[in-house]
Protein backbone atom coordinates (compact mmCIF):
# COMPACT_ATOMS: atom_id res chain seq x y z
CA UNK A 1 0.00 0.00 0.00
CA UNK A 2 1.58 3.62 -1.26
CA UNK A 3 0.47 6.38 1.26
CA UNK A 4 0.43 10.42 1.06
CA UNK A 5 0.79 12.09 4.24
CA UNK A 6 -0.11 15.54 4.96
CA UNK A 7 1.18 17.36 8.40
CA UNK A 8 -0.35 20.82 8.86
CA UNK A 9 -1.08 21.19 12.68
CA UNK A 10 1.11 24.56 13.42
CA UNK A 11 4.01 25.77 11.02
CA UNK A 12 5.17 23.07 9.42
CA UNK A 13 4.09 21.76 6.02
CA UNK A 14 5.36 18.03 5.38
CA UNK A 15 4.46 15.56 3.08
CA UNK A 16 5.63 11.87 2.37
CA UNK A 17 5.04 9.04 0.54
CA UNK A 18 5.47 5.62 2.55
CA UNK A 19 4.98 2.24 0.80
CA UNK A 20 3.99 -0.83 2.98
CA UNK A 21 6.77 -2.89 0.93
CA UNK A 22 9.30 -0.44 -0.07
CA UNK A 23 9.54 1.74 3.59
CA UNK A 24 9.72 5.85 2.97
CA UNK A 25 10.01 6.63 -0.51
CA UNK A 26 10.24 10.89 -0.27
CA UNK A 27 9.14 13.16 2.45
CA UNK A 28 9.54 17.26 1.99
CA UNK A 29 9.16 19.71 4.36
CA UNK A 30 8.41 23.60 4.33
CA UNK A 31 8.94 25.61 7.42
CA UNK A 32 7.42 28.51 8.69
CA UNK A 33 9.82 30.45 10.90
CA UNK A 34 10.72 33.14 8.95
CA UNK A 35 7.05 34.18 8.72
CA UNK A 36 6.68 34.23 11.99
CA UNK A 37 10.09 35.74 13.22
CA UNK A 38 9.17 38.79 13.11
CA UNK A 39 6.34 38.14 15.75
CA UNK A 40 8.01 36.29 18.19
CA UNK A 41 6.00 33.77 18.28
CA UNK A 42 3.44 31.52 15.66
CA UNK A 43 0.30 33.50 14.13
CA UNK A 44 -2.34 31.48 13.75
CA UNK A 45 -4.18 32.97 10.80
CA UNK A 46 -0.68 33.20 8.78
CA UNK A 47 0.48 29.76 9.61
CA UNK A 48 -3.08 28.24 7.40
CA UNK A 49 -2.11 30.97 4.46
CA UNK A 50 1.69 30.03 4.51
CA UNK A 51 0.05 26.04 4.14
CA UNK A 52 -2.55 26.90 1.60
CA UNK A 53 0.57 28.29 -0.35
CA UNK A 54 2.45 25.74 0.11
CA UNK A 55 0.12 22.36 0.53
CA UNK A 56 -0.33 21.34 -2.96
CA UNK A 57 3.45 22.26 -4.92
CA UNK A 58 4.84 20.42 -1.79
CA UNK A 59 2.43 17.41 -3.19
CA UNK A 60 3.64 17.16 -6.69
CA UNK A 61 7.09 17.75 -5.37
CA UNK A 62 7.33 14.90 -3.39
CA UNK A 63 4.78 12.49 -5.49
CA UNK A 64 7.76 13.31 -8.62
CA UNK A 65 10.69 12.19 -5.71
CA UNK A 66 8.81 9.51 -4.18
CA UNK A 67 8.97 8.45 -8.47
CA UNK A 68 4.86 7.42 -8.67
CA UNK A 69 1.86 9.39 -10.11
CA UNK A 70 -1.04 9.78 -8.32
CA UNK A 71 -2.92 7.39 -9.56
CA UNK A 72 -0.80 4.69 -7.68
CA UNK A 73 -1.64 6.17 -4.12
CA UNK A 74 -3.81 4.00 -2.35
CA UNK A 75 -4.83 6.08 0.47
CA UNK A 76 -3.80 9.90 2.00
CA UNK A 77 -3.39 10.33 5.19
CA UNK A 78 -3.67 13.58 7.21
CA UNK A 79 -3.26 15.60 10.66
CA UNK A 80 -6.97 15.77 11.89
CA UNK A 81 -5.76 17.40 15.52
CA UNK A 82 -4.54 18.53 17.95
CA UNK A 83 -3.22 21.52 16.48
CA UNK A 84 -4.16 25.43 15.16
CA UNK A 85 -7.60 24.39 13.59
CA UNK A 86 -6.93 26.57 10.34
CA UNK A 87 -4.03 25.07 9.97
CA UNK A 88 -5.43 22.05 10.27
CA UNK A 89 -8.38 22.82 8.07
CA UNK A 90 -5.62 23.60 5.08
CA UNK A 91 -4.27 19.81 5.13
CA UNK A 92 -7.55 18.09 5.54
CA UNK A 93 -9.21 20.14 2.30
CA UNK A 94 -6.55 19.41 0.18
CA UNK A 95 -5.98 15.80 1.46
CA UNK A 96 -9.46 15.01 1.37
CA UNK A 97 -9.94 16.63 -1.98
CA UNK A 98 -7.35 14.61 -3.33
CA UNK A 99 -8.69 11.19 -2.09
CA UNK A 100 -12.30 12.35 -3.46
CA UNK A 101 -10.84 13.28 -7.17
CA UNK A 102 -8.71 9.85 -6.69
CA UNK A 103 -11.80 7.74 -5.42
CA UNK A 104 -9.15 6.46 -2.87
CA UNK A 105 -9.66 6.15 0.95
CA UNK A 106 -8.50 8.86 3.47
CA UNK A 107 -7.83 8.23 7.27
CA UNK A 108 -7.26 11.69 9.95
CA UNK A 109 -4.26 10.41 11.96
CA UNK A 110 -3.81 11.73 15.63
CA UNK A 111 -0.86 14.16 15.85
CA UNK A 112 0.70 12.75 18.60
CA UNK A 113 0.38 9.32 17.67
CA UNK A 114 2.25 10.10 14.69
CA UNK A 115 4.79 11.84 16.87
CA UNK A 116 4.66 7.87 19.22
CA UNK A 117 5.21 5.83 15.81
CA UNK A 118 8.16 7.33 14.47
CA UNK A 119 10.32 5.58 15.87
CA UNK A 120 8.90 2.65 14.56
CA UNK A 121 10.37 3.95 10.85
CA UNK A 122 14.19 2.79 11.81
CA UNK A 123 15.56 -0.82 11.25
CA UNK A 124 15.60 -1.01 14.89
CA UNK A 125 12.57 0.05 15.98
CA UNK A 126 11.00 -1.46 19.26
CA UNK A 127 8.68 -3.73 19.74
CA UNK A 128 5.74 -3.25 21.78
CA UNK A 129 5.29 -3.14 24.68
CA UNK A 130 7.32 -0.10 26.03
CA UNK A 131 6.90 3.13 27.84
CA UNK A 132 6.48 6.30 25.11
CA UNK A 133 7.82 9.96 26.54
CA UNK A 134 5.96 12.55 23.74
CA UNK A 135 7.74 15.63 24.10
CA UNK A 136 6.71 18.27 21.47
CA UNK A 137 6.19 21.99 21.36
CA UNK A 138 3.08 21.91 23.57
CA UNK A 139 2.23 18.43 24.95
CA UNK A 140 4.45 16.35 27.34
CA UNK A 141 3.43 12.96 28.80
CA UNK A 142 3.92 9.65 29.41
CA UNK A 143 2.25 6.56 27.98
CA UNK A 144 2.15 2.70 28.01
CA UNK A 145 1.59 1.22 24.76
CA UNK A 146 0.50 -2.12 24.47
CA UNK A 147 0.32 -1.51 20.57
CA UNK A 148 -1.29 0.78 17.33
CA UNK A 149 -3.91 3.08 19.07
CA UNK A 150 -3.76 1.02 22.44
CA UNK A 151 -2.52 3.94 24.58
CA UNK A 152 -2.62 4.65 28.74
CA UNK A 153 -1.93 8.05 29.57
CA UNK A 154 -0.10 7.79 33.05
CA UNK A 155 1.62 11.10 33.38
CA UNK A 156 1.11 14.60 31.55
CA UNK A 157 2.23 18.32 31.46
CA UNK A 158 -0.53 20.16 33.96
CA UNK A 159 0.59 23.72 32.45
CA UNK A 160 3.32 24.88 30.39
CA UNK A 161 5.23 21.48 28.28
CA UNK A 162 8.90 21.13 28.01
CA UNK A 163 8.91 22.64 24.71
CA UNK A 164 7.00 25.62 25.87
CA UNK A 165 9.35 26.13 28.53
CA UNK A 166 11.97 26.30 26.48
CA UNK A 167 10.69 28.52 23.94
CA UNK A 168 9.32 30.78 26.72
CA UNK A 169 12.65 31.00 28.76
CA UNK A 170 14.49 31.68 25.55
CA UNK A 171 11.72 34.44 24.39
CA UNK A 172 12.68 36.04 27.87
CA UNK A 173 16.41 36.49 27.40
CA UNK A 174 15.50 37.79 23.77
CA UNK A 175 16.80 34.51 21.90
CA UNK A 176 14.73 35.36 19.47
CA UNK A 177 12.47 32.64 17.97
CA UNK A 178 12.10 29.59 17.52
CA UNK A 179 13.65 29.73 20.91
CA UNK A 180 13.63 26.64 22.01
CA UNK A 181 16.93 25.20 19.34
CA UNK A 182 18.73 28.51 20.36
CA UNK A 183 18.54 28.09 24.03
CA UNK A 184 20.07 24.05 23.93
CA UNK A 185 22.81 25.49 21.67
CA UNK A 186 23.62 28.24 23.93
CA UNK A 187 23.92 25.65 26.92
CA UNK A 188 26.43 24.22 25.53
CA UNK A 189 28.69 27.07 26.27
CA UNK A 190 27.40 27.24 30.17
CA UNK A 191 29.00 26.69 32.70
CA UNK A 192 26.97 23.50 34.85
CA UNK A 193 26.53 24.72 38.30
CA UNK A 194 26.46 28.20 38.11
CA UNK A 195 23.23 28.22 38.87
CA UNK A 196 21.04 25.64 41.04
CA UNK A 197 17.64 24.89 39.30
CA UNK A 198 14.78 22.64 40.81
CA UNK A 199 13.29 19.72 39.60
CA UNK A 200 9.53 20.12 39.63
CA UNK A 201 7.51 17.68 40.56
CA UNK A 202 9.97 15.21 41.57
CA UNK A 203 10.17 14.93 45.18
CA UNK A 204 6.01 13.85 45.25
CA UNK A 205 4.57 10.46 43.66
CA UNK A 206 3.16 10.66 40.27
CA UNK A 207 4.28 11.17 36.68
CA UNK A 208 2.72 14.23 35.96
CA UNK A 209 5.18 17.21 34.73
CA UNK A 210 4.76 20.97 35.52
CA UNK A 211 7.13 24.03 33.97
CA UNK A 212 5.33 27.06 34.35
CA UNK A 213 7.29 27.37 37.75
CA UNK A 214 10.72 26.54 36.42
CA UNK A 215 10.23 29.03 33.22
CA UNK A 216 9.22 31.56 36.30
CA UNK A 217 12.99 30.90 38.30
CA UNK A 218 14.71 31.00 34.80
CA UNK A 219 12.89 34.48 34.46
CA UNK A 220 13.69 35.54 38.04
CA UNK A 221 17.45 34.66 37.94
CA UNK A 222 18.04 36.25 34.86
CA UNK A 223 16.45 39.56 36.42
CA UNK A 224 18.45 39.20 39.48
CA UNK A 225 21.32 39.00 38.19
CA UNK A 226 21.31 41.32 35.06
CA UNK A 227 22.62 44.29 36.83
CA UNK A 228 25.51 42.77 38.22
CA UNK A 229 27.18 40.85 35.59
CA UNK A 230 28.77 42.41 32.44
CA UNK A 231 29.19 39.54 30.75
CA UNK A 232 25.44 39.23 29.31
CA UNK A 233 26.34 36.53 27.06
CA UNK A 234 27.83 33.83 29.63
CA UNK A 235 25.06 35.07 32.05
CA UNK A 236 22.39 33.38 29.75
CA UNK A 237 24.80 30.42 28.45
CA UNK A 238 24.94 29.69 32.13
CA UNK A 239 20.95 30.14 33.24
CA UNK A 240 20.57 27.88 29.69
CA UNK A 241 22.67 25.34 30.78
CA UNK A 242 20.96 25.08 34.53
CA UNK A 243 17.44 25.58 32.51
CA UNK A 244 18.08 22.21 30.22
CA UNK A 245 20.32 20.21 33.42
CA UNK A 246 16.70 20.93 35.23
CA UNK A 247 14.27 19.97 32.32
CA UNK A 248 16.59 16.45 31.29
CA UNK A 249 16.98 15.82 34.90
CA UNK A 250 13.33 16.11 35.52
CA UNK A 251 12.40 13.88 32.45
CA UNK A 252 14.69 10.92 33.06
CA UNK A 253 13.32 10.82 37.06
CA UNK A 254 9.65 10.59 35.40
CA UNK A 255 10.97 8.21 32.58
CA UNK A 256 12.69 6.02 34.94
CA UNK A 257 9.85 6.16 37.45
CA UNK A 258 7.36 5.14 34.64
CA UNK A 259 9.28 2.10 33.76
CA UNK A 260 9.39 0.92 36.85
CA UNK A 261 5.48 1.32 37.47
CA UNK A 262 5.17 -0.41 33.97
CA UNK A 263 7.44 -2.84 34.22
CA UNK A 264 8.80 -2.37 31.48
CA UNK A 265 12.24 -2.53 29.87
CA UNK A 266 11.90 -0.31 27.00
CA UNK A 267 11.04 3.72 26.36
CA UNK A 268 10.07 5.15 23.66
CA UNK A 269 11.20 9.39 23.09
CA UNK A 270 9.62 11.32 19.97
CA UNK A 271 8.78 14.76 19.61
CA UNK A 272 10.53 18.00 18.87
CA UNK A 273 12.66 17.87 22.54
CA UNK A 274 13.56 14.65 21.80
CA UNK A 275 16.00 15.94 19.33
CA UNK A 276 17.65 17.67 22.17
CA UNK A 277 21.47 16.24 22.61
CA UNK A 278 21.61 16.55 26.26
CA UNK A 279 18.46 14.76 26.85
CA UNK A 280 19.80 11.79 24.41
CA UNK A 281 23.17 11.24 26.16
CA UNK A 282 21.63 11.23 29.35
CA UNK A 283 18.63 8.60 28.26
CA UNK A 284 21.29 6.45 27.10
CA UNK A 285 23.64 6.66 30.04
CA UNK A 286 20.32 5.88 31.95
CA UNK A 287 19.74 3.12 29.65
CA UNK A 288 23.29 1.78 30.06
CA UNK A 289 22.94 1.77 33.61
CA UNK A 290 20.18 0.50 34.22
CA UNK A 291 19.60 -1.81 31.59
CA UNK A 292 16.69 -0.66 29.70
CA UNK A 293 16.54 -0.12 25.82
CA UNK A 294 15.78 3.54 24.41
CA UNK A 295 14.78 4.80 21.32
CA UNK A 296 14.70 7.65 19.32
CA UNK A 297 13.41 8.84 15.64
CA UNK A 298 15.96 9.86 13.65
CA UNK A 299 16.34 14.08 14.37
CA UNK A 300 14.16 14.73 10.93
CA UNK A 301 11.44 12.48 12.36
CA UNK A 302 11.45 14.57 15.70
CA UNK A 303 9.99 17.41 14.85
CA UNK A 304 6.38 18.00 12.74
CA UNK A 305 6.98 15.84 9.74
CA UNK A 306 5.08 14.65 6.97
CA UNK A 307 6.27 10.91 7.54
CA UNK A 308 5.59 9.72 11.11
CA UNK A 309 1.98 10.73 9.03
CA UNK A 310 2.18 8.50 6.18
CA UNK A 311 3.34 5.88 8.35
CA UNK A 312 0.50 5.86 10.61
CA UNK A 313 -1.75 6.14 8.18
CA UNK A 314 -0.88 3.54 6.08
CA UNK A 315 -1.17 1.58 9.26
CA UNK A 316 -4.27 2.14 10.01
CA UNK A 317 -5.64 2.37 6.48
CA UNK A 318 -4.48 -1.55 6.13
CA UNK A 319 -6.41 -2.49 9.11
CA UNK A 320 -9.22 -1.17 7.32
CA UNK A 321 -10.07 2.18 9.08
CA UNK A 322 -11.37 5.40 6.85
CA UNK A 323 -13.64 7.60 7.40
CA UNK A 324 -16.32 8.98 5.28
CA UNK A 325 -15.56 12.01 3.22
CA UNK A 326 -16.17 15.20 4.99
CA UNK A 327 -13.37 17.47 6.02
CA UNK A 328 -13.04 17.59 10.22
CA UNK A 329 -10.45 18.72 12.14
CA UNK A 330 -10.37 18.60 16.22
CA UNK A 331 -8.02 21.50 17.98
CA UNK A 332 -8.32 19.42 20.74
CA UNK A 333 -8.36 15.35 20.57
CA UNK A 334 -7.61 12.89 23.98
CA UNK A 335 -5.84 10.45 22.86
CA UNK A 336 -7.21 7.96 24.91
CA UNK A 337 -10.45 8.66 21.78
CA UNK A 338 -8.43 6.76 19.44
CA UNK A 339 -9.36 3.63 18.21
CA UNK A 340 -6.53 0.32 18.41
CA UNK A 341 -5.91 -1.72 15.82
CA UNK A 342 -7.17 -5.65 15.88
CA UNK A 343 -3.68 -6.78 16.78
CA UNK A 344 -0.23 -4.82 17.97
CA UNK A 345 1.71 -6.81 14.93
CA UNK A 346 -0.93 -5.03 12.36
Amino acid sequence: MIVLGVESSCDETGLAVYDSEAGLRAHVLHSQVEVHAEYGGVVPELASRDHIRFLLPLAENVIERAGIGLQQLDGIAYTAGPGLIGALMSGAAVARSLAWALDIPAVEVHHMEGHLLAPLLEADAPAFPFVALLVSGGHTLLAHVEGIGSYRIIGQSLDDAAGEAFDKTAKMMGLGYPGGPVLAKLAESGRQGVFEFPRPMTDRPGLDFSFSGLKTFALNTWMQNQQDTKDQDQLRADIARAFEDAVVETLLIKCRRALDQAGSDRLVVAGGVGANQRLRLRLHQAAKKHRFTVSFPRLEFCTDNGAMIAFAGCLRLQAGQHQPPDIDARARWPMDELQPLASPDA
